[in-house]
């Protein structure tokens, strides 16, 4: 099956849309600003957490281990 021959639905509402659409993976432009405001307001958002040392270091980030604490004794 090709992706032209594909049944797509848009993320927003549904809908079936198709690969020839003007606002394809959409059906429309209100439902493309829908989910472009949920991206911007954080409703969506990466889930899994960064683990990559050299990712978190230049983010401004220190990796921690489990059990690690940020406490001085």
């Amino acid at each position: 099956m090709t992706l032209e021959n594909k049944i797509l639905r848009c993320p927003t509402c549904r809908t079936v849309v198709t690969v020839q659409d003007e606002n394809f993976p959409f059906c429309s432009d209100r439902c493309r600003l829908i989910d472009l405001g949920k991206w911007a307001s954080g409703a969506y958002r990466i889930s899994s957490p960064i683990l990559d040392p050299e990712v978190l270091e230049g983010l401004g980030g220190e990796p921690q281990t489990h059990g690690e604490h940020d406490e001085e004794e």
